[in-house]
């Protein structure tokens, strides 16, 4: 059977968009049918990088290139402050939506997404790609199946070299940013940890260190979960280099480690040795996650509007904690 034509459009075109233009366009079925971006050097650098002529209408505004081109999908590369916005528009426009993360920067818009979703019956999925991954996916798999016990600690970081990076750019903006590095690519530890555990945070404290700008660059996080795992999570926003993680959970009858990249696993009584890759789940690729929910060739949205909340949920706990200097407990009502 072919398979179903659709149209999408680009809210933010930026060099994250850009990814997503030619992740989706090597599907011949897709169409890219509107830009929007108030920087015109945005939508010029678009075009060029995924190879569209001047046909394709660009838009300053969104809701313009909404009610123009009236496409099928969204995707949302936007200031993290401004998601809601356009994920409200699109939906209201009847239009499916992959965003970017994190999905929204308050609890309260996280339910208001959430009531918008269910009215509409339209499919919005977040871009936290790790759970396509085969390393992540494999510690979920094990963690959920209780062969190695309960999880007893977990401890993360993320380091990167934010502060200086982003300097005089909008992710340090307090409103365009939605917060600084714990709601910026920290999101990605809180959502992976809180998808690989499937439980309950209870209590969180927190110490957060703005340095001399306005939003958190550094946070130590102290978590406990309803089942009685400990977890502690170090988010390192004045670093050199890149992108660098750890993630490792200990559990009754043993450990999975993630180190630079490579997975461990540790049995009853012995070292941490390799996973072998032949032993991984199949991994994806989250724009064509997208299209296949769309299609109804994916049944189950791998990344949907719960988990979004339940981030935020657990970071702006976290931030509570910080400013009142003592445990909060983390409402997840």
């Amino acid at each position: 059977m072919p398979k179903q034509k659709l149209r999408f459009g680009f809210i933010g075109c930026g060099g994250n968009a850009r990814g997503h233009g030619r992740g989706v366009s090597r599907d011949e079925d897709i169409e890219i049918v509107g830009l929007a971006d108030p920087s015109e050097n945005a939508l010029k650098a678009f075009r060029e990088t995924v190879g569209l002529d001047d046909s394709v209408p660009t838009y300053a505004d969104h809701d313009e290139m909404l009610a123009t081109v009236r496409p099928d999908a969204v995707v949302i590369s936007s200031p993290h402050g401004l998601h809601f916005e356009h994920i409200m528009s699109a939906l209201d426009a009847g239009c499916h939506v992959h965003t970017e993360k994190p999905m929204v920067c308050t609890v309260d818009h996280a339910k208001q997404v959430m009531a918008k979703v269910e009215e509409t019956g339209l499919h919005l999925m977040i871009g936290y790609q790790r759970h396509l991954s085969p390393a992540y996916q494999y510690c979920r798999n094990v963690v959920q199946s209780g062969e190695l016990g309960k999880v007893n600690f977990v401890a993360a970081h993320q380091s990167q070299h934010w502060y200086r990076n982003q300097q005089g750019k909008w992710r340090q903006d307090p409103f365009l940013g939605g917060g600084g590095q714990l709601n910026d690519s920290g999101s990605h530890l809180i959502d992976i940890l809180l998808w690989v555990l499937e439980a309950r945070p209870d209590k969180v404290f927190a110490m957060i260190d703005n340095l001399d700008i306005e939003v958190d660059v550094l946070t130590a996080m102290s978590i406990k979960f309803d089942t009685g795992a400990l977890c502690n999570i170090s988010i390192v926003g004045h670093a050199q280099g890149g992108v660098q993680e750890d993630f490792s959970i200990w559990l009754e009858d043993g450990g999975l480690f993630l180190r630079d990249g490579q997975l461990l696993r540790q049995g009853p009584g012995g070292k941490p040795t390799p996973v072998d890759n032949a032993d991984l789940p199949k991994g994806g690729n989250k724009d064509v996650a997208f299209i296949e929910l769309i299609r109804g060739e994916r049944t189950e949205n791998p990344i949907g509007v719960e988990n979004g909340l339940r981030v935020i949920q657990l970071t702006e706990a976290a931030w509570q904690s910080a400013e009142l200097g003592r445990p909060v407990k983390v409402d997840l009502s």
